[in-house]
Formats: C-alpha cells, sequence, structure tokens
C-alpha cells in the first residue's frame, strides 16, 4: 500500500513538475514580449489625446457638419442613380465639392 501511494505521490509531483515549468515558460515568453513592447513604445512618440469640446455650440456644429455630410452622401448617391454620363458624374462631384463650403457659410453663418 505504501509503494502504491508513494508512486501516485511521485506522479503527482511529476505533473506539477511539468505544469510548473510550462508554466515558467509562458511567463518568460510573456516577460520577454513586455519588454520588446516597452522597448519599442519608448522609441514611438507619445499619442496626444484630444479632448472633445462638450459645449452646446461644439455639439450643433458636429451635428450640422453630419447633417452635411449625409447630405453630400445623399446627392453623390442619386448623381450616381441618374446620370449615365461619367462627365456628368464627374461634374456633379466637383461642383458639391466646391459649394459646400459656399453653402455651409450661407446657411449656418460661419465665418471663420
Amino acid at each position: 500500500m505504501s509503494r502504491e501511494r508513494a508512486r501516485r505521490r511521485a506522479e503527482r509531483e511529476a505533473e506539477r513538475a511539468r505544469e510548473a515549468a510550462v508554466r515558467a515558460e509562458r511567463e518568460a515568453r510573456a516577460a520577454r514580449r513586455r519588454e520588446l513592447r516597452g522597448r519599442v513604445t519608448a522609441v514611438l512618440p507619445r499619442p496626444v489625446r484630444v479632448a472633445r469640446q462638450g459645449g452646446y455650440r461644439a455639439r450643433r456644429r458636429r451635428t450640422q457638419n453630419g447633417v452635411l455630410a449625409v447630405l453630400w452622401f445623399l446627392v453623390q448617391v442619386l448623381a450616381w442613380i441618374l446620370l449615365d454620363s461619367w462627365m456628368a458624374r464627374l461634374g456633379v462631384l466637383l461642383v458639391s465639392l466646391l459649394l459646400v463650403p459656399v453653402l455651409v457659410t450661407i446657411v449656418f453663418d460661419r465665418r471663420s
């Protein structure tokens, strides 16, 4: 009976040793990866976080810009659906790109 217990204990200890070796290898790999990442990020410039303006005017301007983008996109889609000529489609694209700043200034009174 004691031989059987000793054999099972030896098997458990061997299994623990294998698990410990696997865990040590995994931790060593993670440490190498962290060290490499640290060396790489030390060379790279830190990203600058720009906080969004949260006031009423900023929200209104974001909404206006979103509406303008959707309308511009719809004009382009309609031009591509309704017009067969590539020159006409290109003309609509160029005219809309030139008119957007003018319309923004006229409609939303942005004089900056």
